[in-house]
């Protein structure tokens, strides 16, 4: 059994609808007892607990805990021929392609960034990333519960689709161009790399530019998350500057 335990995470699954319950409560402080008022709104089911059995079922809890799905078994949120299907005429649009990222610390955050900068879809190899529901979901503040994702076997023949879909594809590269002098507008995607190798070649070739972020720093890059966020920014600074 998998459990969801910040607050955040919680209330955010209850409002996207796809809480699964029952919502686990031993003792409720102002913040749980607005979540328990939320879940019997969201009609999920409530089962009062002891202190001592929570504990032992969703340590680190703060009385209590909501009962989800293990998410690294669970089926993508929506499959790349129906986002594909969806896009219909529209011009703008924003994806991220996740290439072997197994922090599920980094993968959490990288979420939080796509839902505050109105990433479209994230995409990632099936099985392999890190999919752990309850770090994610608490390292994203919930945000895992509103970003659409999709999983595939293969993210070099989802990189082919979304060139056909016309999208621009630019992998995140330290040494690569100058992020705010590539032009952002219509269908764009962003190919970010494994903590420590990188974007793998297969994909770097497919990629029709790689595009960094200048630094003064004296480490090598930044954390993929924050790097994430810097160029999710930087898409939609220059849309607001041409809408």
């Amino acid at each position: 059994m998998i459990f969801l335990t910040g607050f955040h995470a919680i209330e955010e699954r209850i409002k996207s609808g796809r809480a699964c319950g029952p919502l686990l409560v031993a003792k409720a402080g102002p913040r749980a007892k607005g979540i328990v008022s939320l879940a019997v709104d969201k009609k999920v089911r409530l089962e009062r607990v002891g202190t001592f059995d929570l504990d032992g079922l969703a340590p680190g809890n703060r009385g209590i805990a909501l009962q989800v799905e293990d998410e690294a078994g669970s089926s993508a949120d929506i499959s790349l021929d129906d986002f594909f299907a969806n896009l219909g005429e529209t011009k703008n649009s924003l994806v991220l392609i996740l290439d072997e990222i197994t922090d599920p610390h980094n993968y959490g955050a990288i979420l939080r960034c796509c839902d505050q900068f109105g990433v479209d879809l994230v995409i990632s190899r099936n099985r392999r990333n890190a999919k752990h529901a309850g770090i994610i979901s608490q390292t994203s503040s919930g945000a895992v519960s509103w970003v659409a994702q999709a999983e595939t076997p293969n993210l070099a023949r989802a990189m082919e689709d979304l060139k056909e879909a016309g999208f621009w594809i630019y992998g995140a590269d330290m040494e690569g161009d100058p992020v705010y002098s590539i032009k952002l507008g219509g269908r764009i995607a962003f190919v970010l790399g494994s903590e420590g190798s990188g974007i793998s070649r297969l994909l770097r070739e497919r990629c029709d530019g790689m595009a960094g972020i200048p630094s003064v720093g004296r480490i090598d890059s930044l954390n993929v998350s924050v790097a994430a966020g810097v160029l999710l920014y930087e898409v939609q600074r220059q849309r607001a500057v041409t809408a």
